[in-house]
């Protein structure tokens, strides 16, 4: 049973975008290379090499952060230590990418930086760091007030004492 269904959004989420980084970096990378012309003096072929290594590496970067989240869904716990700096890293570059994309591409990809960001920081606060188990339930508990529950009378607090 699904408690917590946001890590397995997450996770979604950040696998697509991998993908989708990916692909446009290689795009990108291609249109270079076919392009065989030079900026301002840079060599074609080491644009090209260098965008198809980016894609590589932001590929395997976000979709690192997706087994992160993933694995979080799995274990209904929170990720710790390097797999939660992976998360906090990737929501930090959702809020500036999202800042730049706000001027540069239009709100649309603004709203879904933004989107991405909030599912990433809510991922990060909806778990406390324990395990949820059975035994948590509130139907589990001991009566308040009573003697365990067994019909018995109930005690009244010690009086208060004065110094």
């Amino acid at each position: 049973m699904v408690r917590r269904p946001v890590a397995w959004v997450v996770a979604l989420v950040l696998f697509a975008e991998a993908l989708g980084v990916a692909a446009l970096n290689w795009v990108l990378a291609s249109v270079v290379d076919r392009q065989d012309m030079s900026l301002a003096g840079l060599d074609p072929d080491m644009m090209s090499t260098s965008s198809k290594a980016g894609a590589v590496v932001f590929g395997l970067y976000f979709a690192l952060c997706g087994v992160v989240a993933l694995l979080a869904g799995v274990r209904d716990r929170s990720p710790a230590g390097l797999g939660r700096v992976l998360l906090i890293s990737a929501a930090v570059v959702h809020a500036l990418l999202g800042a730049a994309t706000w001027g540069l591409v239009g709100p649309t990809a603004f709203g879904y930086m933004v989107v991405v960001f909030a599912l990433i920081v809510l991922l990060l606060m909806t778990y406390d760091g324990r395990p949820r188990r059975p035994a948590d339930t509130v139907s589990d508990a001991a009566p308040v007030g009573g003697a365990g529950g067994d019909g018995g009378p109930v005690t009244p607090p010690a009086a208060p004492t004065v110094p």
